[in-house]
């Protein structure tokens, strides 16, 4: 099977009052880089939708991940037109993987296991921590569609929602899978440690 890794990576930051994906991370890392370093490293092709593929971060995405990147004209509309965008240009995938680029603590294995459970056949596959519900999140080729429409800031959360019952939980012990860093305090937290409240 063909399973396309869709890297978001063209979010604003508000919270975070800059780029952050291009902040470094305690060991010298650019969190955009420390996230798709995780998913090749999980063997995942990785296409990274960006806003700007001038911007800092998309030229760190390309130099130091070596990932493909793509820059999502309608990305400031929010989440769902990056998503949409990114599946519009890999649309003969079997599936996708679709993580994010500011949670750069996701183990490999994590992503793996999505992956494997997409390739086993997986309508809708996502991971979780303790009940949790975090990312990555897995789509199998019935839902392009689906993804395609997608637009707005919530990404394909409603498509979660409403195919709840063909949705596969994996469950974890990847603090990871729920850290985002979206303040720069954030950037301290210990790489999979406890998760910021």
């Amino acid at each position: 099977m063909s399973i396309q890794t869709i890297l978001l990576a063209a979010g604003v930051g508000s919270r975070f009052g800059s780029d952050k994906l291009s902040a470094t991370l305690p060991d010298g890392t650019p969190m955009a880089v420390a996230s798709a370093r995780s998913l090749v490293a999980a063997g995942c092709d990785v296409l990274a939708v960006v806003r700007d593929v001038t911007a800092e971060s998309a030229l760190l995405l390309a130099t130091e991940a070596g990932v493909r990147v793509l820059a999502c004209p309608e990305s400031a509309g929010g989440l769902g037109h990056s998503l949409a965008y990114g599946v519009r240009h890999s649309a003969d995938a079997d599936g996708w993987l679709v993580a994010l680029a500011d949670m750069p603590f996701i183990r490999p294995e994590t992503v793996i296991r999505v992956m494997s459970a997409l390739e086993q056949g997986a309508p809708l596959v996502a991971v979780a921590l303790a009940g949790r519900r975090g990312h990555p999140v897995g789509f199998g080729r019935r839902w392009r569609g689906q993804l395609l429409g997608l637009t707005g800031d919530a990404g394909a959360r409603s498509l979660l929602a409403e195919q709840a019952s063909e949705l596969q939980i994996i469950e974890t012990d990847d603090p990871g899978v729920l850290q985002d860093l979206d303040r720069p305090e954030d950037l301290l937290q210990p790489r999979n440690g406890s998760c910021a409240p």
